[in-house]
């Protein structure tokens, strides 16, 4: 029996050995009868002295206890206690995410990457993420990533996604302060003064590209130009660009198929550049020369100019303008800036060089006035 009990203590003995580094007991059938508790041991100035002793008392009633039941039974509070000081020493580490993402992925392409309902090919199209647009990714499985991101549950093709290290490395390179407005309308300024010109109004939501943060003012990229709001009224945080919904717009009734068309023409060329100038709707264009570009392919000639885009068709009212027209906005009285309509209160536009050609929310800033130039 003396053999039996004095095993049961060498196995415990090995298990806190495993945890204390140097601690050991030296147990033998000869001394069994006689153990001892052991001192309180110092090991690179940690004391081991509470959970030790539990072991150490645990196996006293091992071995002064001759019945096997208890033997077991002691052998399992040792285990209990060794348990205990694993928590102790190991303690639970919170999970790391990145800007808000646990399993980030980047969008690595020239323009867009397809965001579809199931995996493959063929999958409807539901959506798309402009390049360096951020997504959560669910799973990835033969060639297909799960993901989330913004608005949409998809999957796009894992040849045009960063994933672990690399994608933490590229948002690293694109991520951008965004300011979010959080009054019921902001007034954005022309200087970072309560006494000078109000541009335009923007809604609760809206989020604006962050210039620089100078303590009671944000000084803002409005298409492309400086502007600035009060500080007090906007939260500021890092973000990624995410995906964009393209198949739940809505045109209402009696809208012609050639409205549809231009706008969803227009659509498939969200995320490509800004260039000053430029007229190409792949390689760059700006705000008059993406809605020139687009109007061409439907047999509409207009000079390249927004304050000239204006004068062209017919004037239409704010409250009643319908996929396809065109939306003007102003800088000091002056039209510097043209959207199209395209539909469920939102315009897209070719918008500044730091966010290229986007969809926005027709009231991103208030609108002039509106023209339409389809005849149906």
């Amino acid at each position: 029996m003396k053999y039996k009990l004095s095993s049961y203590v060498s196995m415990v003995t090995m298990t806190a050995t495993l945890f204390f580094g140097s601690l050991a007991f030296a147990v033998t059938p000869a001394v069994a009868e006689n153990v001892t508790e052991p001192e309180t041991i110092l090991m690179e100035n940690i004391t081991v002295s509470a959970n030790a002793t539990a072991v150490t008392e645990l196996t006293r009633a091992a071995v002064s206890d001759n019945e096997a039941g208890q033997d077991v039974l002691a052998m399992a509070g040792a285990d209990i206690a060794l348990d205990e000081m694993m928590e102790e020493m190991e303690p639970s580490a919170e999970p790391v995410t990145y800007w808000g993402y646990s399993n980030l992925g980047i969008a690595n392409v020239e323009n867009h990457l397809n965001v579809r309902a199931y995996p493959g090919e063929d999958g409807r199209l539901i959506g798309k993420m402009s390049n360096n647009a951020a997504c959560e990714i669910l799973e990835i499985q033969d060639g297909w990533a799960h993901i989330t991101s913004g608005e949409l549950d998809g999957y796009v093709s894992t040849d045009y996604l960063l994933t672990g290290p690399a994608a933490i490395a590229r948002a690293t390179q694109v991520v951008a302060p965004i300011a979010t407005v959080t009054t019921d309308a902001l007034k954005i300024r022309d200087l970072p003064n309560t006494e000078c010109e109000v541009i335009t109004m923007v809604p609760e939501g809206e989020r604006l590209l962050v210039v620089e943060e100078m303590g009671d003012w944000i000084c803002i990229d409005l298409d492309g130009e400086e502007a600035y709001v009060a500080a007090e009224y906007v939260e500021v945080a890092e973000e990624l660009d995410t995906a964009i919904t393209m198949s739940e717009l809505l045109y209402g009734e009696g809208v012609s198929d050639v409205r549809v068309d231009i706008c969803e023409y227009a659509k498939q060329f969200v995320g490509n550049p800004y260039v000053w100038g430029g007229t190409s709707l792949t390689n760059g264009a700006d705000c008059s020369g993406f809605v020139l570009s687009i109007y061409a392919r439907y047999g509409v000639t207009l000079p390249h100019s927004s304050r000239a885009q204006a004068n062209c068709g017919t004037r239409v009212s704010l409250s009643e303008v319908r996929p396809g027209d065109l939306v003007f906005y102003t800088r000091g009285g002056v039209i510097n800036h043209v959207a199209m309509y395209i539909g469920n209160g939102q315009v897209i536009h070719a918008s500044s060089p730091s966010t290229g050609i986007r969809i926005s929310s027709m009231y991103y800033r208030t609108p002039y006035v509106a023209v339409s130039l389809l005849y149906d």
